[in-house]
């Protein structure tokens, strides 16, 4: 899974952000990564953490070793675990969330369950992440215009 976001693309180049494929990651394998650990990481490590598979049960497992490793090495204490949820919203098609539906509504847009649906999980992971999280909600409208919304 190595795609970038056109959102993202200030900052993928320098790495200097947790992209949303790292973010992916860290919520399937189960590690809350803080960004004072990412700035830690060299770029090559940096790197390694996007190129690494995080898919399958052995992935996922080789995945939280070494990110808790990498994390270790640098701080002397493991990162936080996130709880991992089964029923994960992204991966849900029946119905859209009800975060998302609001801040698409606040820009007076639609998106119909019939796009949620066509969307990869990894772009119903991010539009999910940026209707939810404060700091990033200036990505929200980027992404709708992304993912063919406007």
């Amino acid at each position: 899974m190595l795609q970038f976001f056109q959102f993202e693309a200030e900052f993928v180049a320098s790495l200097r952000c947790i992209p949303m494929q790292v973010r992916y990651k860290l919520d399937t394998c189960g590690v809350k990564l803080k960004l004072q650990h990412w700035f830690s990481f060299s770029i090559a490590q940096r790197q390694h953490l996007i190129e690494l598979p995080c898919a399958t049960d052995n992935e996922i497992k080789i995945y939280r070793e070494t990110l808790r490793s990498l994390v270790f090495g640098y701080f002397n204490t493991y990162p936080s675990d996130l709880p991992i949820d089964p029923n994960s919203a992204w991966m849900e098609t029946s119905s859209i969330p009800l975060g998302v539906l609001h801040h698409v509504e606040e820009l007076n847009l639609v998106l119909a369950l019939s796009q949620w649906q066509s969307f990869s999980p990894l772009q119903r992971f991010a539009l999910i992440k940026l209707s939810t999280s404060n700091h990033e909600n200036n990505n929200f409208l980027p992404a709708l215009q992304e993912f063919g919304i406007i």
